[in-house]
């Protein structure tokens, strides 16, 4: 019988410009999987933290040094040379000029624009995640009225608002029909992503670009639902390997604060929503109380970004709400050489 292969630990950056552009590389001649395209890191070395590792390998590979690196993402990837558990972090900002220490091949990309030639199995659903914007919101127009949500909705396309989720459970279906075809025109006109709650009829998930799961709903999930986008809501680490393993893209997770909508909901505080969330395998948004100027916070704690039911829709929350106007003010840390 042949004896379980032990996880190599592995920490591998993701290097983000403020553009949105991501950082790709070759791997070396001599190397398992040459030539073949990934997220450039390395091995942790015994002792050694996963953020020091990222650090040493990134200066090692490519002559820089990076900024704060976000912890993110962890998965197990089964090679035939290895396996090995992936510890994903992105990073916002470094110093120096990028060199291929090792004679790779590097750039930058976009999701549209990709490198020629093979990619790396595990940077395929990096790619993916790197389609999900940093901030979620949740629709509020029983909170603020129908013309008042759908105004300032309108208001945070225009800054740069891409990823929306419908949840109106206060109202009945029709209602929650035809305001949901009027949410549905500004979404497509801004080119934002919009997902409907469980808790409606799935004629409206088909009319969307997906799903979000109640808790409920995901754990009598057996079958992903075939749709572009699916995401849970989830309050345990056993929750999120669920999602996990019934291929969901991502979860939201807390409550980390107090909030109006669920007083009686004991909050995480952050401490324990990032260990809760530490060893996910998809991308983890924090929810609760969350506010724009939270990003930096959620990132640092493994969150994807945060999920907002009420502040996002607030005039003062930020000029811009896209990932290249948040994330390039708030995260990176020292210049980024581009």
């Amino acid at each position: 019988m042949t004896s379980p292969r032990t996880p190599v630990d592995v920490a591998a950056g993701v290097l983000i410009r403020p553009d949105g552009k991501f950082l790709l590389a070759s791997r070396p001649a001599g190397k398992p999987y040459a030539s073949y395209w990934e997220f450039p890191g390395g091995k942790v070395e015994p002792g050694e933290s996963l953020a020091a590792a990222l650090t040493r390998e990134l200066h090692e590979e490519l002559g820089i040094d990076i900024g704060t690196p976000y912890p993110w993402v962890v998965r197990v990837f089964d090679y035939p040379h290895a396996l090995v558990r992936l510890h994903f972090f992105r990073v916002f900002g470094w110093r120096g000029e990028l060199r291929a220490r090792e004679h790779q091949s590097f750039g930058f990309f976009s999701i549209g624009d990709l490198p020629d030639g093979p990619l790396l199995p595990a940077t395929l659903p990096v790619l993916r995640w790197l389609a999900l914007a940093p901030i979620y919101a949740i629709s509020a127009a029983v909170q603020l009225g129908g013309e008042t949500f759908l105004r300032r909705l309108d208001g945070a396309l225009s800054r740069g608002l891409k990823l929306l989720q419908f949840r109106e459970p206060g109202l009945d279906d029709a209602d929650a029909e035809a305001l949901f075809d009027q949410v549905r025109v500004l979404t497509r006109a801004a080119g934002a992503t919009l997902l409907v709650s469980s808790r409606h009829p799935q004629a409206l998930w088909r009319k969307a670009e997906g799903v979000h799961l109640t808790s409920a709903d995901l754990a009598a999930l057996r079958q992903r639902p075939e749709l572009e986008w699916v995401g849970a809501s989830v309050h345990s680490a056993a929750e999120i390997e669920h999602a996990a393993q019934s291929q969901l893209d991502f979860v939201t997770a807390g409550p980390v604060r107090n909030t109006a909508t669920h007083p009686d909901y004991q909050p995480l505080g952050w401490k324990a929503f990032a260990r809760m969330i530490a060893a996910s395998s998809v991308p983890v948004y924090s929810l609760g109380g969350m506010r724009v100027n939270d990003l930096r916070t959620a990132f640092s704690h493994g969150a994807h970004g945060i999920a907002s039911l009420s502040a996002v829709w607030n005039d003062d929350q930020c000029d811009r709400l896209d990932s290249s106007g948040v994330l390039s003010t708030s995260l990176s840390s020292g210049p980024a050489t581009v």
